[in-house]
């Protein structure tokens, strides 16, 4: 799978926010006290850790937003695993820029190759099954666009970006709406030909209701492997089968192994640990 970058035009405001968040109301005080302006100095981005790499463009522009002469030169892609003292990107110029650029650089790569590397031990784990590993909506506000390309980073595939994405009736829109039947009639009355709609359920019981309504996905919610496969058995491929809830480095293998198309996991966007990489001087 072909790994898209993100445009630098929306990448720019997030990288700007975070400097200015960073910078405060004085700059860096320490870097500019202690290091003369027109220092040149060369720093390396080094793996401390194993994992998978995402978010090289972010960390390239926290550094060229404060001085555009600095030279960043990646030594991979994002996508590509890194082994514990790989060099991930090199850099050289102004030594005030590269030190004041560190932090937010790294925090924007380390957090983003955290997401990938854990999306690929999900994706690594169900490699002998047909299911696709999918990110969902938990994530951190304001990430959301970068949190799910590193998931793209990592081999997975990305759930809706907004509400306005596609259908997706849940537990309490079925509630309020009186039940499955109505819920599924309004959405597919309200909504144009290419918006899809995606039920969830989280019995039997609900899923034979929904057989015959015209939903293009069923998300199976909070069901353990043995129901998920009696599950998949019934829908018979009439629509897309997801499995969510309860999804772990550790059970993900079992849920694969039902035969479901896709498995989402929001574990990977909202608890993933940082992949830690540090600058050292080269």
């Amino acid at each position: 799978m072909t790994l898209s970058p993100v445009p630098d035009l929306l990448l720019e405001p997030l990288v700007r926010g975070a400097l200015a968040e960073d910078l405060g109301r004085a700059g860096d005080i320490t870097t500019d006290a202690v290091i003369p302006a027109h220092h040149k100095w060369h720093g390396l981005l080094v793996a401390r850790q194993a994992g998978v790499i995402a978010g090289l463009d972010l960390a390239r522009l926290a550094f060229h937003l404060l001085d555009p002469s600095v030279v960043f030169e990646p030594k991979m892609n994002d996508g590509e695993r890194v082994a514990p003292k790989d060099i991930v990107a090199s850099m050289s110029g102004n030594a005030r820029a590269i030190i004041t650029g560190e932090r937010v650089a790294l925090n924007f790569l380390c957090r983003l190759s955290g997401i990938a590397t854990a999306t690929r031990q999900l994706v690594d784990a169900v490699k002998p099954h047909k299911a696709r590993i999918c990110c969902t909506r938990k994530t951190t506000p304001g990430l959301r666009l970068i949190e799910k390309y590193a998931v793209r980073a990592g081999g997975g595939s990305n759930h809706r970006f907004g509400l306005d994405d596609a259908v997706l009736i849940k537990d309490n829109h079925i509630a309020a709406a009186g039940g499955i039947r109505p819920a599924v009639t309004r959405a597919r009355e309200a909504v144009g030909h290419l918006v899809k709609v995606e039920l969830e359920v989280d019995s039997l019981d609900q899923l034979k209701e929904a057989l015959d309504l015209p939903i293009d996905a069923v998300l199976l919610d909070n069901m353990e492997p043995a129901t998920l496969k009696k599950a998949v058995e019934m829908v018979k491929g009439r629509f897309t089968t997801e499995a969510s809830g309860r999804v772990t480095a550790e059970t993900v293998t079992a849920i694969a192994a039902t035969g479901v198309d896709v498995i989402s996991c929001g574990w990977i966007t909202h608890s993933a640990p940082i992949l830690d990489i540090g600058l050292d001087e080269a």
